[in-house]
């Protein structure tokens, strides 16, 4: 499983934002169309009826969020040592807003952000516009999937650095 920009590609699923697991809410982008999934979030939508894929609500990393970040550890840290088990419930990561449109409808679907401390601001101006990308019909579509499925089933070692995650959104922008 790995980061790359706004997607979580994990074998050959790719994700907008973190994969979700239980019932967490998430959005799964397959060969055939757009996956809302989640308790409370449900809906396909092929790929020849959406006409925009966007997503809001993305956090940029920034140096307070990487400061916060190792902040917050080392307190929950301590109250861990002081006194196991009360550390509080760890926060649960940030939601953005995955909007999908169609022209029958327009479905807000929220998915958990993966990076911890936000996106890079390049990584977030190379996804959007392949978020774009995706929307321009079902072969470019499924086309770009298939690459972003490929990098992920030979992936090892988890997310790659900053800057080859930018080169392989480029690559896949085509």
């Amino acid at each position: 499983m790995a980061m790359v920009g706004l997607f979580w590609i994990a074998e050959s699923d790719v994700y907008v934002g973190a994969k979700p697991s239980g019932l967490a809410p998430g959005v799964r982008l397959s060969p055939e169309g757009v996956v809302a999934l989640g308790e409370g979030q449900s809906g396909f939508h092929a790929w020849r009826d959406v006409r925009g894929l966007t997503v809001t609500d993305v956090p940029v990393k920034t140096l307070r969020r990487r400061v916060g970040a190792v902040t917050g550890l080392a307190v929950t840290t301590a109250l861990n040592f002081v006194d196991p088990g009360s550390g509080g419930a760890d926060e649960a990561p940030a939601l953005m807003t995955v909007s999908v449109e169609t022209a029958e409808c327009d479905q807000e679907l929220a998915a958990y952000v993966a990076a911890a401390t936000g996106y890079s601001r390049a990584e977030i101006d190379l996804s959007l516009p392949l978020l774009t990308r995706l929307t321009e019909g079902a072969a470019t579509a499924s086309g770009t999937l298939a690459a972003m499925s490929e990098w992920g089933r030979t992936q090892e070692g988890g997310s790659p650095r900053g800057a080859e995650r930018e080169a392989l959104l480029r690559k896949w922008l085509g």
